[in-house]
């Protein structure tokens, strides 16, 4: 398929996992399938000596590399897209650097990215926004017309059943009452008409959240999506960038170990019940000792119940104990480690 002037051979984004989720060699490996692999910015510098002294620096360095790391082991195929949150501190820094280095396409969520069209201004690489509704894909149409004179590349559609950082309140994620992605592709499809005839431009949507097989890419593409987004079926595999000890995780991860949780930042998210998750529901705190500044909306310091940093780099390097291990809603299902070449040939078929 084409999205603008990029060639995509399999309709499937690798989402993008943060921290350390998904960096350069599962985002390669994707890419060298024909996908599109994406490699997420928050705290890819984690490794790093100076973390904890110079994120910033450190962050920028590492993406640097992991996003060259991507484009090596690809080999020329598919398409490298980066996955960068507008609620991160150093957005604008991260999303100028994706640029320089040639990345295909930034995609944003965690907050509406209005101005990422100044950002990918002048440049190849596709500018995407996430919604999790019509009257969001609406609002980034307008504003981007208005002031930018452009609309999204693409757009991808996050459901209530994605994992992490999710855009739905926790009583509608709780109870079940949010609106199904059945019903906000549709939304979203109705709502970009106008900017899709003023422009003479359809817009590609792809979809996410609990999307595990090929049946339900089918569903959805035959709905008018273009695509689909998967995340948590990649970490259940040899490329992943996380630890074997998350990949155990997610291996043992049955559905009723899975719930919503509520980050220090306010909004809702979904993981695994993990022992951090159970201490925190009795009342207990950890704030951090130093704060690198991953988050805009974080109180910072001893205001924090926790870190969400640490706790996502314990999650990453397999430490059970004081991880938080952010999973899509259906990871129960997921009950072996294969090749990224695999997955992607059962959820789509050999791109030849």
């Amino acid at each position: 398929m084409r999205i603008k002037n990029k060639i995509l051979q399999i309709p499937i984004i690798q989402g993008g996992m943060g921290i350390g989720v998904s960096l350069g060699k599962l985002a390669g490996n994707v890419a060298k399938c024909g996908g599109m692999g994406v490699i997420s910015s928050v705290n890819a510098g984690y490794k790093e000596t100076d973390f904890l002294k110079k994120p910033k620096e450190a962050n920028e360095r590492a993406f640097q590399e992991e996003i060259r790391k991507a484009k090596r082991i690809s080999e020329g195929n598919g398409l490298i897209g980066v996955n960068i949150m507008v609620a991160t501190c150093f957005y604008e820094e991260m999303a100028k650097k994706a640029v320089e280095e040639g990345v295909d396409a930034i995609i944003s969520g965690a907050g509406i990215p209005l101005n990422l069209p100044e950002i990918t201004r002048g440049s190849s690489t596709l500018a995407a926004p996430i919604v999790s509704s019509g009257k969001a894909a609406l609002l980034i149409c307008k504003v981007w017309d208005k002031k930018y004179g452009v609309i999204p590349d693409f757009i991808v559609i996050e459901g209530s059943k994605a994992g992490g950082h999710l855009g739905f309140k926790r009583e509608e994620l709780e109870e079940g009452t949010a609106p199904s992605l059945d019903r906000i592709l549709l939304d979203v499809l109705e709502a970009i008409v106008p900017y899709e005839e003023k422009y003479k431009y359809k817009i590609p949507i792809f979809v996410a959240g609990g999307i595990f097989n090929k049946d339900e890419i089918e569903h959805f593409m035959s709905l008018g999506a273009c695509g689909v987004q998967i995340g948590s079926r990649f970490i259940a595999t040899e490329e992943c960038d996380a630890s074997d000890g998350y990949k155990q995780v997610i291996l043992n991860a049955r559905e009723q170990d899975i719930l919503i949780v509520k980050s220090p930042v306010g909004m809702p998210g979904r993981a695994v019940k993990s022992p951090l998750i159970q201490r925190l529901e009795k009342g207990q705190t950890f704030p951090p000792e130093t704060c690198n500044l991953c988050l805009k909306a974080c109180p910072h310091g001893n205001k924090t119940p926790y870190c969400i940093s640490r706790a996502l780099i314990d999650a990453v390097n397999g430490k059970w104990e004081t991880g938080l291990f952010f999973c899509g809603a259906n990871i129960g299902k997921i009950d072996k480690i294969v090749k990224v070449k695999e997955l992607m040939e059962e959820l789509w078929g050999n791109k030849e």
